[in-house]
């Protein structure tokens, strides 16, 4: 039934988990991908949608790398939306809403083509592991598997345990069984740290119920994209609308009236709810001066009218949720499909790990995912896809593949969790990321998909695809620094956009670096649009050359800045530096590396407690 030993076994099914064990077999590893229910393998648990605020980043970062969850949501897309154009392009973050039961179809399909790929559903109840390294996995049903490595990505599911209102039940998901074992095998025989996070649903509607009349639409672009920029799809040619409405007084009131009844006021739920996605009772609790607050109305699917109400997750009595819909707008004749809950479970702050996101006590085993303390789709896929590398490399005796921050959200992710970790739920933000303007998604496969192909997840013709685009990028910005308006030509233009005259001729470039200056308004002259059809210059190429001309001293500044950085990063400290003998650097700071074993220079720099004369000493025990 199985193998006599697999080179990885990955427990869970989830968006962690499928991408971990399709980058460990497709790299050549023997994986075993282990879960309590395949029916359920890359199921969305919450909202169906995926990318947003530089979450959208992420899922581009994943597809550039080889992964597969931009493939799965182009497969998957029922509307597109670029956010945030209105500010500038470090800020662009690409959203999708996906149709829920594809979303999971399209999963199952490309992880069953994977011949390297094995499947079995069972529970993993607890690791073989002898002289704290891993050696294997016992499951529910008695079996023994043997595995060289492990990579956990159990999602909410370790006892795991559902609140509506006073209703209690274990579960990692509504009708799905937490997971025991794991927990207190890690914790009590090897000392491993875990905590208690809470994360929670909204109802889901019947959208027949609904009066979309008193709604106001939200219609997905004009000009829809896609994730990923290898795997051709068929274009989007139609797009659900969402819709958005408010909450008001009314509904405030109905949530004051019974803050009693909810598990987060009444004491039930111990675990730390994340910060950026408060359930209602929450907001209301919070925000006592608020006179309304955003409600999205989502369909979950082409053809389906079931509806996700994002913006109300809620663990109240279904009663009083309800109640609480019944006064939005649009929502008077509401019918609740499925009621909105709160799920706690436990989580192993991501201090513990390696960079590699291996743990640091217990040779082999990996952790990835809301198991880390994260939140949300994007996070999970990314770990993911790091761990399943890095055990696959570590497999093969290859040198770890660690992303710095200069590199990508994902390396801003990963490093954030081991320097820092985390006490809620973690969830990315383009803030967190100091080289924003580097790691733009329109880019992520310049600046990744050569390190995929070292690894070995992207194939040679993908690689042809970026040299072709990069080929036409520098063709392009040749073309607009070396062609010139003239004034007869440019200023009719530059009067409508209420941009200075010119009395002399300009440069392409020198023209479209004014702010008031779009791309649109250069290929609108006629011979220039001739050159870019000669050329075969598309809109994605377009964009990437406005961008560089446009943001030319910010992307040199921020360059320099990453310069300055990878110096520190080159700076590697010893696994085994004695920071105890150390006696002129502060008691805090000796704690805390010795707790955190930084594998470099920068990353020591960015630990709580760790000053910058800490740093110069330690610059001198190196011998520098």
């Amino acid at each position: 039934m199985f193998l006599d030993i697999y080179d990885i076994i990955v427990v869970g099914g989830g968006h962690a988990g499928i991408e971990a064990s399709l980058a460990s077999s497709n790299i050549g590893a023997k994986t075993l991908l282990i879960t309590t229910n395949l029916q359920t393998i890359g199921q969305m648990s919450c909202n169906p949608s995926i990318g947003g605020i530089a979450k959208g980043q992420m899922v581009r970062e994943i597809d550039a790398l080889g992964g597969y969850s931009g493939i799965i949501s182009d497969h998957s897309m029922i509307q597109f939306r670029m956010l945030n154009k209105s500010k500038g392009p470090a800020m662009w973050s690409p959203r999708a809403q996906c149709d829920r039961k594809l979303f999971s179809y399209y999963w199952r399909f490309f992880i069953e083509k994977n011949n390297k790929l094995d499947l079995y559903q069972d529970t993993v109840t607890s690791l073989i592991i002898k002289k704290n390294k891993i050696k294997g996995v016992k499951t529910f049903l008695g079996l023994k598997i043997k595995g060289k490595l492990v990579i956990l990505t159990n999602g909410t599911f370790l006892n795991g345990k559902i609140h509506i209102g006073e209703k209690k039940m274990n579960g990692g998901r509504i009708e799905e069984k937490d997971v025991h074992g794991i927990t207190e095998q890690l914790t009590k025989q090897f000392g491993l740290k875990y905590g208690r996070m809470k994360t929670g649903t909204s109802p889901r509607v019947d959208g027949r119920s609904l009066n979309y009349d008193k709604m106001k639409s939200q219609y997905g672009d004009i000009y829809t994209q896609k994730f990923s920029f290898f795997y051709k799809t068929k274009k989007l040619t139609k797009q659900r609308r969402c819709y958005i409405t408010y909450t008001n007084q009314k509904v405030h009131n109905v949530i004051r009236n019974n803050f009693d009844y909810s598990p987060i006021f009444s004491g039930d739920i111990k675990g730390v709810s994340p910060r950026y996605c408060p359930s209602i009772e929450e907001k209301i609790y919070r925000f006592p001066n608020k006179e309304e607050h955003p409600i999205f109305v989502e369909p979950e699917g082409w053809n389906t009218v079931e509806v996700y109400i994002n913006g109300f997750s809620t663990s109240f009595p279904e009663k009083i949720q309800y109640q609480s819909l019944k006064k939005i707008s649009g929502f008077e004749k509401v019918k609740i499909l499925r009621p909105g809950y709160s799920v706690e479970y436990d989580y192993f702050p991501p201090e513990q790990l390696k960079p590699t996101l291996e743990s640091k006590v217990i040779e082999n085993l990996f952790f990835a995912g809301q198991i880390n303390g994260t939140t949300g789709y994007e996070e999970a896929a990314s770990q993911g896809l790091i761990a399943g590398i890095n055990a696959s490399l570590k497999i093969f005796q290859k040198e770890p593949f660690i992303l710095k921050r200069n590199q990508a959200y994902i390396g801003v992710l990963i490093d954030d969790l081991i320097t820092k970790g985390t006490k809620e739920p973690y969830r990315m933000f383009t803030s967190r990321a100091e080289y924003r303007m580097l790691l733009r998604q329109d880019n992520a496969d310049v600046r990744l998909t050569p390190l995929g192909y070292n690894i070995g997840l992207i194939s040679e013709e993908k690689m042809r695809i970026l040299d072709i685009k990069k080929s036409k990028i520098q063709r392009c910005m040749y073309l607009f620094h070396n062609i010139s308006f003239s004034p007869k030509v440019i200023n009719p233009i530059l009067d409508q956009k209420k941009s200075p005259r010119i009395d002399i001729h300009k440069k392409i470039e020198t023209i479209l670096s004014r702010s008031e200056i779009d791309i649109k308004d250069i290929i609108s002259i006629p011979i220039i649009m001739e050159k870019i059809k000669k050329n075969n210059f598309n809109q994605e190429i377009l964009e990437q050359v406005s961008i560089q001309i446009k943001y030319k001293g910010y992307i040199n500044r921020e360059k320099e800045n990453a310069k300055k950085l990878l110096r520190l990063e080159n700076l590697k400290i010893p696994n085994n530096f004695d920071y105890k003998k150390i006696k002129s650097i502060s008691l805090e700071a000796r704690e805390k590396l010795d707790y955190y074993r930084p594998i470099s220079l920068a990353q020591a720099s960015r630990i709580s407690g760790v000053s910058p004369s800490d740093l110069s000493i330690l610059l001198i025990y190196m011998g520098r």
